[in-house]
């Protein structure tokens, strides 16, 4: 189904990420995954915060194999394999794949799929290699069976990760600080298909964790972070 399909059946906007960042120019890496401020890629000082905060509350260390599920281009991704023995990115988009391997991939070692994030954690051959699991920024674009497939499954099966950091996720209970007015349908908020996804206050997010045999851990956001004041990021133990 097409977005404009989708959008004649419902009364908002859906995103199509792999639709959108075909209609991006080919060297705008972050504008193609949405890392923008007013339609404008963030600065060069935002993105490094991010990374800064991942390696810090994931604890990477040298050696580590890290596995990053919705990877997008792999613009974020690079910036990790200082810390990373191996590394696989995963995305459903595969325009956004492809990108990643032209620029970023260096096979066998730092390495990009074409798979969703569900069909990957329930396919992977040898999940016990990986020690690290990130997510940034795509989780809320999860339907609510896949992201509770993608909990359980990284629990079950992947025995040797104790940290999962999930990030830049949109926080429910801030929403009246993002939408000033017209606040979206109930609909909206909850359709992993819309502009921004899920938003799940903090407590539903901790109860979805939970459910999977996670333990949540709420990261304050810098202040100085662009979306400080509605989104949050969870570091999940078990």
């Amino acid at each position: 189904m097409s977005t404009h399909d989708s959008e004649r059946e419902k009364d908002y906007p859906v995103l199509d990420h792999d639709e959108y960042a075909r209609s991006r120019p080919a060297d705008d890496f972050w504008g193609q995954i949405k890392r923008t401020v007013n339609g404008k890629p963030v600065t060069e000082e935002q993105i490094q915060l991010i990374v800064t905060t991942i390696k810090n509350n994931l604890g990477l260390q040298e050696g580590e194999v890290l596995l990053d599920l919705a990877c997008g281009n792999g613009a974020l991704s690079t910036r990790l394999f200082d810390r990373c023995q191996e590394f696989v990115g995963v995305d459903l988009s595969g325009y956004l794949i492809s990108v990643a391997r032209q620029h970023y991939e260096i096979a066998p070692r730092y390495t990009f799929l074409e798979q969703s994030a569900d069909s990957y954690v329930q396919s992977d051959p040898r999940p016990e290699r990986f020690s690290k699991v990130l997510c940034y920024g795509s989780f809320s674009y999860f339907s609510a069976a896949a992201a509770r497939t993608v909990l359980e499954l990284l629990c079950q099966r992947f025995s040797h990760v104790d940290k999962v950091y999930i990030g830049n996720l949109p926080d429910r209970d801030k929403l009246d600080l993002f939408y000033k007015e017209n606040r979206p349908s109930e609909a909206e908020l909850s359709d992993h298909a819309s502009r921004i996804g899920i938003w799940r206050s903090k407590r539903e997010f901790e109860a979805l964790a939970k459910a999977a045999g996670w333990r949540a851990q709420f990261v304050a956001a810098d202040p100085q972070f662009y979306a400080a004041h509605y989104r949050y990021d969870v570091l999940l133990s078990r």
